[in-house]
């Protein structure tokens, strides 16, 4: 009864896998590999509806015998690695799940992975995983929020248990052709609305708002009867309610109660304000 949608923001350079690709690309992308074992895959992506052959290939590879799935990922895993420096459209993707092959030796999840869409963001670009959507970070820093919630359920790269019937009754297979999150946001930040109440998630870059000759910038905020986690990813900024003043550095967060009537950030850099939606439109 819990989801649990989330949305990342890269800081960094970000590597993610991030809901389904078309079901034909993800075959062109396997059939490039020239792996023998995983033609039938291929050809099922090619034959049936979307959904109903991303669902069939799923299962296929989670309950593969594992020996021979094993065998698969080491042979999967070696030509990626090898057309990754190519000039293959797929080149970048197979960087990737190359980078996944190597933490994971013999993992079957990396080949369920060849069916997400590998995604690079630059910083201040986002993902945004509704619920039941498929994901990984492969690598980068980014700031992440999610809905109040501990259900989790693994597809591979992990020696953790898959539960398989589970994985496929919640799992959405529909092809998700753009997995980045439009910024909703000005010049002075980014604003991500997203279609759940659970969280909002905004950024203030006070450098932005630094008048000339000031060395730092200054922007207020009311609540709205709202509670307000204040991070900063970068800088230095000074969070004032009411004459209460808690100072921030790079990773630490201030709590901003919804009781409160505004508050005011003054400082460098940016920081993320996170409070939760339009509660009153929730249907969970």
């Amino acid at each position: 009864p819990n989801h649990k949608p989330a949305m990342i923001v890269a800081l960094s350079p970000f590597d993610g896998l991030c809901g389904f690709r078309r079901p034909a690309e993800a075959a062109d992308l396997i059939e490039a590999l020239g792996v023998d074992t995983l033609r039938p895959y291929a050809d099922i992506l090619r034959a049936h509806p979307e959904d109903k052959a991303l669902r069939e290939v799923l299962a296929a590879v989670l309950t593969a015998e594992p020996e021979a799935m094993a065998a698969t990922v080491t042979a999967a895993a070696a030509a990626a690695a090898r057309l990754a420096g190519t000039d293959s459209p797929y080149a970048a993707d197979y960087a990737a799940y190359a980078k996944a092959a190597d933490s994971f030796p013999g993992d079957r999840g990396v080949i369920a992975a060849m069916l997400l869409n590998h995604v690079r963001l630059q910083p201040g670009e986002a993902l945004y995983l509704g619920a039941g959507v498929p994901h990984a970070y492969l690598g980068g820093l980014g700031v992440e929020i999610m809905a109040n919630s501990d259900n989790v359920l693994r597809c591979g790269l992990t020696p953790k248990h898959i539960d398989v019937p589970e994985l496929l009754k919640i799992t959405d297979f529909t092809p998700l052709v753009d997995p980045r999150w439009p910024d909703e946001g000005s010049d002075f930040g980014h604003d991500f609305e997203v279609p759940v109440a659970d969280f909002a998630l905004h950024s203030a870059d006070l450098d932005a708002y630094r008048k000339p000759g000031q060395v730092a910038g200054r922007c207020g905020a009311r609540t709205s009867g709202r509670p307000y986690l204040v991070l900063c990813a970068s800088g230095e900024v000074a969070v004032d309610v009411a004459g209460t003043v808690v100072e921030l550095r790079p990773g630490r967060a201030a709590f901003v109660a919804a009781r409160d009537a505004a508050f005011t950030l003054t400082g460098t850099g940016e920081t993320f304000l996170a409070t939760v939606g339009d509660l009153g439109s929730a249907g969970r």
